[in-house]
């Protein structure tokens, strides 16, 4: 099987790399600098020349806050890029795994999201993923849509790393308690793509699904956390309501995904979310200790 897999160098793409080195499957990684995924010519070209067989999409534009002054560059990789792949992959007969997001929810509902609730995103971020995945629906393609949740990893823009950093320089901070979800490690999600993948997917399961990694917390909680597990105790976290730090974006206050369809059809086990950030930051001490042993 020839599986291409966009936007590599990306917290996900990092942890498909991992993966895809141990399969007997040929992973072919591809960023920006590769294959610019908002080109259709270049998508179809890649897509018939490498004879893929399956297209993971690890590529997105996530930066929430710069998407609500630059909501058509976010369309232009949620939106209009995913279309490039869907319509390649509908050519090819190829099956799309496709990473789309909790914000496409409002955040109002008083119990977990299954994948029939009705969506309505409240971001301009939340609107290009929808429309990202309903450009998918509607090409006609073989797919599976994976709708994720606060995703993190040793590498990248995240809130571990973010938090790591500010607990670490200052004597104080405030983080919200008012929006609540799941920290989910992008290793896991990884896993369970890659575990999907190598055990072949039967074309009657495929569609939309809910992976995160289990428990539920606040950014709050989940900041605690982190400070404690690394011993940054002299930094005295806060918790502020979200009208106390005004964004430009706006974020679901409950965004936990129901996981019950993927585990059910796949048989995957996911670990707790507090499980899997030790792991994390584990392995994020170890490479910082091999980075530091260079000459």
């Amino acid at each position: 099987m020839n599986i291409l897999v966009t936007g590599a160098n990306g917290q996900l793409g990092r942890q498909m790399q991992r993966l895809g080195a141990v399969s007997p499957n040929n992973y072919l990684f591809t960023d920006v600098d590769q294959l610019d995924i908002t080109d259709a010519a270049a998508v179809r070209e890649c897509i018939a020349r490498n004879r893929i067989d399956t297209i993971v999409n690890c590529a997105a534009y996530t930066n929430v806050e710069r998407a609500e002054e630059e909501e058509a560059a976010a369309d232009r990789l949620n939106r209009a890029a995913v279309e490039n792949l869907a319509r390649a992959a509908t050519e090819a007969d190829a099956l799309l795994v496709h990473v789309s997001t909790d914000y496409v929810f409002d955040g109002l509902s008083p119990v977990p999201y299954t994948e029939e609730a009705p969506t309505a995103p409240v971001s301009a971020y939340g609107r290009t993923k929808l429309a990202g995945e309903e450009a998918v629906r509607a090409s006609g393609c073989r797919h599976l849509i994976l709708r994720t949740a606060w995703l993190y990893s040793e590498t990248g823009n995240n809130f571990l790393r973010t938090m790591l950093r500010l607990t670490a320089e200052r004597e104080s901070l405030n983080v919200v308690f008012d929006q609540v979800g799941t920290p989910t490690y992008a290793g896991d999600l990884a896993l369970a793509i890659f575990s999907i993948l190598e055990g072949g997917l039967d074309r009657g399961n495929e569609g939309t699904y809910h992976f995160t990694d289990e428990g539920v917390c606040s950014w709050y909680d989940f900041a605690v956390e982190i400070a404690r597990a690394v011993g940054h105790d002299r930094c005295r976290i806060a918790p502020c309501r979200t009208s106390e730090y005004p964004t430009r974006a706006r974020r679901p206050a409950f965004s936990v995904l129901d996981k019950s369809k993927l585990k059910r059809t796949f048989g995957i086990e996911i670990p707790h979310w507090r499980e899997s950030m030790f792991y994390c930051l584990k392995r994020l001490q170890s490479m910082q200790g091999q980075a530091s042993e260079k000459p």
